[in-house]
């Protein structure tokens, strides 16, 4: 699968970089209002310090992932993928 993770690190809070399997390289920022339902235990710096590639997911503790397909999608499109 293109869209595999292979790997991820943050950047910044709200931020991290992606590798995928096909070599595509991107970030992952986290507007302010991203931080609500599931997610908003990320609002915490050292929760969101977290991160790990968990098979082909970027992942955190408590089973909170993104979906890879989507990521790699936006990033293939302009470089990063806003969550709002």
């Amino acid at each position: 699968m293109d869209w595999e993770v292979l790997e991820a690190r943050v950047l910044e809070h709200g931020r991290f970089h992606v590798k995928f399997a096909d070599g595509l390289e991107g970030t992952v920022r986290f507007a302010p209002t991203a931080y609500r339902g599931v997610f908003a235990k990320l609002r915490d710096p050292e929760m969101f310090r977290q991160l790990y590639v968990n098979g082909y997911f970027v992942t955190w503790p408590g089973e909170l992932d993104l979906a890879p397909d989507a990521m790699h999608h936006f990033i293939k499109e302009s470089g990063e993928w806003l969550l709002q």
